[in-house]
């Protein structure tokens, strides 16, 4: 598949993703990339069509050719009160206020976002699929955030973190039946399934 290097040549864009926003534990994580114009690499595509070693073999080349780059979090306790949503968005905020070089123009993947500062935004739904520095930030969450959750599986082994990286795997949801919910998990969502019924989220 062949991405888009940007939106607006004569701009400088920042690409920016999430990662996490379906699980049941743990923080939400987003990154903002600005690459340069010629960059470019034959396996960078979203990071959900990479295998785990793919996405680890490109988050130090990204990070070591992009002009600016950061992740940012926003744990479990937030996004029970502000909610998924907001906290995603936030949590791009948070991404892009620490980067090194502001840019002129966003490239924000999927169709919410709120305002940052008055720099102009472009909501782009599956843009991790089509703009290069959309689908970086999102090999960078996801990496990153994957990380963040294997050094909590080390201390709740049980609920299986480092395969299921807190999403609602059968094995995760068994587990949260067998030995409950942790501080750790997303008491806005609903855990398990309802009675009888499929497991619903509730954002």
């Amino acid at each position: 598949m062949n991405l888009k290097r940007y939106r607006n040549k004569a701009l400088v864009e920042a690409g920016c993703d999430e990662a996490g926003r379906g699980c049941l534990a743990g923080p939400v994580f987003a990154a903002a990339v600005i690459l340069p114009r010629k960059f470019k690499h034959p396996l960078l595509n979203d990071s959900k069509q990479l295998t785990e070693r793919q996405r680890d073999m490109l988050r130090p080349i990204i990070e070591e050719e992009a002009i600016a780059w950061n992740v940012a979090m926003i744990d479990n306790h937030e996004i029970d009160v502000i909610n998924i949503l907001q906290a995603s968005i936030s949590c791009m905020h948070l991404a892009l206020d620490g980067l090194s070089v502001r840019p002129d123009a966003l490239l924000i993947d999927g169709n919410r976002f709120r305002p940052y500062e008055n720099i102009q935004h472009h909501c782009i739904i599956k843009g991790d699929g089509k703009y290069l520095s959309i689908a970086a930030a999102s090999v960078l969450a996801k990496t990153h955030r994957d990380e963040f959750m294997l050094g909590l599986h080390e201390k709740q082994p049980e609920y299986g973190w480092n395969q299921n990286k807190g999403y609602p795997t059968k094995k995760h949801r068994a587990a949260i039946e067998q030995y409950g919910a942790t501080d750790l998990h997303r008491s806005s969502f609903r855990l398990l399934p309802a009675e009888g019924g499929q497991m619903i989220q509730t954002l």
